[in-house]
């Protein structure tokens, strides 16, 4: 059997590190990657792939920047040549990047089945061109591997069939569990009790705005602050003139194993990430997000997730209530053997 994966960016390295894994524990599977170049910054792309011992892709498509439609389409053309060439058995993909929508896509018009690796997640906002992602790559594909009872509903309730849905759980919680053990500091991290904070998302980074909200409001919570700066969020800094707090510590971007570090040693975690959404859950740190929805909404009704938006005075009292500590129970997303469950279910699908 073979199989090709599509990666194009950073948590998506991280999830096929589980999957290769255990792919490379059944003798009778080849797996092919395909790194479209999405995300082609070395620090959010080649790193990932050395420390998280990542086969190395078998092709590198070097397409990344550009509009949404003109990146999808030169990813669909360039990996459509790629599936000529390897016939698949198996086109697999990872959650809601233009990579993803292209891949699946792709092998569709070729009749080559596809599996999505955490299908089913909904913010309902359709502005967000994630969310177009992923619904388009759910209704194309032939299994939908989700990571919690949520996603399952949220594809019933679109009709999908229930026999292409299986609930696997989460692939980050594998790698929570695997990779934790291997964390390692970042340079430049200061000492003493710290929040830890990500931003990236377009709706923020891209709306001076909303940028400055959340800056006023991690300032009014008067707390020390580690930021690794995203290149986007560097850039949109720089291009309104926008200066970082006194107490926000900016840093280059880190490898996942140094997120790891952080993730496990902050106080607190605010974010408009939904992986870091996640991962502060696997570590039994409460989450601050700053957006107006969030795809996880298991997160929220245990009440480790706050979402605040961007309004200072909200971000300020939720990072309060976010420095208790919490005892959630950590199994919502499986038992940290998705990885085995997604081979299992694709070496006995054909």
């Amino acid at each position: 059997m073979k199989i090709v994966t599509i990666v194009g960016a950073r948590p998506q390295f991280v999830k096929a590190a589980v999957v290769s894994r255990a792919l490379a524990e059944v003798g009778h599977v080849s797996e092919v990657i395909v790194h479209t170049g999405q995300h082609y910054d070395p620090n959010m792309s080649a790193v990932f792939f050395e420390e998280l011992s990542i086969p190395n892709p078998q092709y590198h498509l070097g397409i990344g920047g550009g509009s949404h439609g003109a990146m999808t389409g030169r990813q669909l053309e360039a990996i459509e040549q790629v599936l000529i060439t390897e016939k698949p058995d198996w086109l697999l993909v990872y959650g809601d990047t233009n990579s993803t929508l292209a891949g699946a896509l792709a092998a569709a018009k070729m009749h080559i089945p596809v599996a999505h690796v955490e299908a089913g997640l909904r913010s309902f906002n359709r502005r967000m061109p994630e969310e177009i992602n992923r619904i388009l790559t759910d209704h194309v594909a032939s299994l939908l591997l989700t990571p919690s009872k949520s996603a399952d509903a949220n594809l019933a309730n679109e009709g999908v069939a229930t026999e292409r849905i299986l609930n696997v759980g989460d692939v980050m919680f594998d790698a929570t569990l695997f990779y934790g053990p291997q964390a390692k500091a970042p340079a430049d991290v200061p000492s003493g009790e710290f929040l830890l904070v990500t931003i990236h998302r377009a709706e923020n980074t891209d709306n001076p705005e909303r940028l400055r909200g959340i800056l006023n409001g991690l300032a009014a919570a008067g707390r020390d602050v580690v930021l690794p700066l995203h290149p986007r969020t560097r850039a949109k800094l720089n291009n309104i003139g926008l200066a970082l707090p006194a107490k926000i510590h900016a840093i280059d971007p880190v490898g996942y194993l140094e997120m790891l570090w952080l993730e496990a040693r902050c106080a607190a975690i605010v974010t408009d990430s939904g992986g870091v959404q996640k991962e502060a859950y696997f570590h039994d740190k409460r989450c601050v997000t700053v957006r107006d929805e969030t795809e996880w909404v298991e997160l929220v009704d245990i009440g480790v997730n706050e979402i605040v938006g961007v309004d200072p005075a909200r971000i300020a009292a939720a990072i309060e209530r976010a420095l208790q500590p919490i005892n959630a129970d950590r199994t919502i997303y499986g038992s940290g053997d998705a990885g085995r469950k997604i081979v299992a279910a694709l070496t006995s699908a054909r």
